[in-house]
């Protein structure tokens, strides 16, 4: 006997609807990044369709009482082969649309470190959109080793912060307090990565009368070449750290 499961063939898709609270903003940006729009309507209710390369990305009406600035409306995950491709394609698209990466604010993409596995986009309604490398390991290593100890242990917490639960404000108050407390006793190798995040997370939180400070006692710590790769390979732009460190980008 026949029956409907024996139709049932594994080849679904699954196609995110996201909250828009502005769809104007909404297509400008997504535009802006190089998707199609495949479908615009904003009466009698609002509904958007996106398309970029393989996936597709839909908008429908929001709550009346949501607030994009939370940053709760929602959001899916992409998974890809090659993340850092991804990466790379938005941030020559925004530096092409806005004349900069856009890292602040709403919307936004968060940083992306050499040899991470994912990095977000933020839209202008809130969601995030998390792109993943597909390969990323099942149990992904959250830091909080317990092996690690001292300013190692500070900047282990804050790489999770940033990377995984995108909390700039909470990592650099973390290294900030870090470098208060534990600099004294840490390898200078260790100095020097805490004090070029704090230059590049400084920043994006507009604290820039902090960075002078960072900049200076960087500029003074002895590193070998090989350290400054190391430091290099920590902060998501070593561009930012060019005016103390010339040969950085």
């Amino acid at each position: 006997m026949t029956t409907n499961a024996d139709s049932v063939q594994p080849n679904e898709t699954a196609v995110p609807l996201l909250h828009c609270a502005d769809p104007e903003q909404t297509v400008v940006f997504w535009r802006a990044l190089g998707f199609e729009v495949t479908y615009e309507q904003t009466r009698p209710y609002v509904y958007l369709a996106f398309r970029w390369s393989g996936f597709d990305l839909h908008y429908g009406p929001a709550p009346k009482d949501l607030d994009p600035a939370r940053e709760h409306s929602g959001g899916c995950l992409v998974l890809v082969d090659a993340v850092a491709a991804y990466h790379e394609v938005f941030t020559e698209a925004m530096r092409r649309s806005y004349g900069k990466v856009l890292v602040k604010g709403l919307p936004r993409m968060t940083r992306y470190r050499a040899g991470a596995s994912r990095f977000s986009i933020v839209d202008p309604s809130g969601n995030t959109i998390t792109f993943i490398q597909r390969d990323e390991p099942k149990d992904v290593e959250y830091g909080g080793s317990k092996e690690l100890a001292g300013l190692a242990r500070v900047l282990d917490n804050a790489r999770i912060l940033r990377e995984f639960k995108l909390d700039d404000r909470a990592a650099y108050r973390a290294l900030d307090s870090g470098m208060r407390r534990r600099a004294d006793d840490a390898p200078v190798v260790e100095q020097a990565m805490a004090l070029a995040a704090l230059i590049e997370l400084a920043t994006v939180l507009d604290k820039d009368d902090r960075v002078p400070e960072w900049g200076e006692r960087l500029r003074a710590l002895p590193l070998p070449a090989e350290q400054r790769t190391r430091v290099r390979e920590y902060v998501a732009d070593p561009a930012v750290l060019e005016p103390w460190w010339p040969d950085a980008g």
